[in-house]
């Protein structure tokens, strides 16, 4: 699956949703201060550029090169991230090198047997893990959220933030072609996807704008409570 973004990292990093200060303010308060962090699948940097920001030292994982690409040029000016050419499953970071372990948008991708066993073996002793989404109500992220971090946690601290989202029509096209299902412009079905995606747009804009009400949702737990 390190592959089904090939060839989206550039939309992705153009149009899918951030994340509120509020979020990284909520995460810093429940970590020690001079914590180190493993972004994994940290894909196009959209959460790693929160903790480079904020002073963290940060491992950035990530599988698929097309989205390492964009990551290395949202990341440009951060000197204490360092990118890592490695999966969830085998990030290829040292043993207990990590006191946080994050994953936004991405715990749905990764084999999550496999990533708890990783997670056990990167993080320190008293090591955290948190699982970011940004949710859509009625949309798929909701679904893979709730699937996800079923599967992974046990009993999690869980808060939400309140995210909400506005597309002009040409941001509503480039995020209607970043998601994993959504045809390239070589595939036959583009034209198709690209119109459906306009009538959306003229059906629910507001004076020009569409908005979804996305709220960011943050699951936390110490490493030791994952077994």
């Amino acid at each position: 699956m390190t592959e089904v973004f090939t060839g989206k990292a550039e939309a992705y990093a153009k149009a899918r949703p951030g994340y509120p200060d509020a979020v990284m303010e909520y995460i810093r308060s429940i970590v020690s201060p001079n914590a180190v962090f493993a972004d994994v699948g940290a894909g196009t940097g959209k959460f790693t550029l929160l903790l480079a920001k904020s002073g963290c030292d940060v491992f950035a994982v990530e599988p698929n090169a097309d989205m390492r690409r964009q990551l290395a040029v949202t990341l440009a000016d951060c000197p204490n991230v360092k990118i890592v050419v490695g999966s969830a499953e085998n990030t290829t970071l040292p043993d207990h090198s990590a006191d946080v372990i994050t994953c936004a948008q991405a715990l749905h991708w990764f084999d999550t047997d496999a990533f708890r066993s990783e997670c056990c073996r990167i993080g320190k002793a008293d090591g955290i893990v948190i699982a970011i989404y940004n949710n859509t109500p009625g949309g798929n992220s909701s679904r893979n959220c709730k699937l996800s971090t079923d599967a992974f946690f046990t009993n999690p601290k869980v808060r939400e933030f309140p995210n909400p989202m506005y597309y002009t029509r040409e941001s509503w096209i480039t995020y209607m072609t970043s998601h994993s299902h959504d045809p390239l412009p070589s595939d036959p079905e583009y034209d198709a996807h690209i119109a459906e995606v306009n009538a959306v747009f003229d059906r629910e804009n507001v004076d020009g704008l569409i908005s979804r009400d996305v709220v960011t949702m943050v699951f936390s737990s110490r490493v030791d409570l994952l077994i």
